[in-house]
């Protein structure tokens, strides 16, 4: 008898792993140390201004959606370690999820105009060119505040604060390896149980 073909209707979940969480420890070993300075409300108004945006009509500056957040312009983490730049208003545009996730630590033009997945470009976002030239006239703004954290912190200091991260590192990959032998111990037993 010929085997029936079926179509999935739905996208199960893929298994999780431990280790596969490292990109998110990174981001936050280095984001604790990242400054925070929270603008003025009317520093945030002539940023939104700068961008054609006002406070009743908020959008993602990339690709005009409903923005969800704030996402840096400038990456702070890149190559896993900081950039020097900080969280500030010089540095934050409104942003969607969907391209603050597309975007990650790639430089705001190069990866709107280019072929990443959910790019500006790639979606097909009309008035594309607009948001660059709005987003050149963001950056001509106000100067970034951009740190050379190398000489501000003592390299001791910054040796520890590696070697914690590392250590994190490698207990997930510990982890994930005693994840995988938990996993396949209940996957046995379900199979026995059905």
């Amino acid at each position: 008898m010929p085997k029936i073909k079926t179509k999935r209707h739905c996208q199960l979940p893929k298994v999780s792993t431990v280790s596969g969480r490292s990109s998110s420890i990174t981001n936050a070993f280095f984001n604790a140390i990242i400054p925070v300075h929270i603008p003025s409300p009317e520093d945030e108004l002539e940023a939104l201004s700068m961008l054609e945006m006002s406070p009743d009509k908020i959008c993602c500056a990339y690709c005009g959606d409903p923005h969800s957040e704030w996402d840096h312009l400038r990456p702070i983490i890149r190559e896993k370690k900081p950039t020097g730049y900080i969280t500030e208003i010089a540095n934050l545009v409104p942003a969607c999820g969907k391209c603050n996730q597309s975007k990650g630590g790639y430089d705001w033009r190069d990866w709107m105009l280019g072929s990443a997945p959910r790019s500006p470009k790639t979606r097909g976002i009309e008035d594309v060119d607009r948001r660059v030239m709005l987003l050149e006239r963001y950056e001509s703004w106000r100067k970034p505040i951009c740190i050379d954290f190398d000489s501000v912190v003592e390299p001791a200091l910054w040796k520890k604060h590696k070697e914690n991260w590392q250590d994190v590192l490698s207990l997930l990959g510990k982890s994930q390896s005693l994840a995988k032998q938990i996993r396949i111990l209940i996957e046995e037993a379900t199979k026995r149980s059905a």
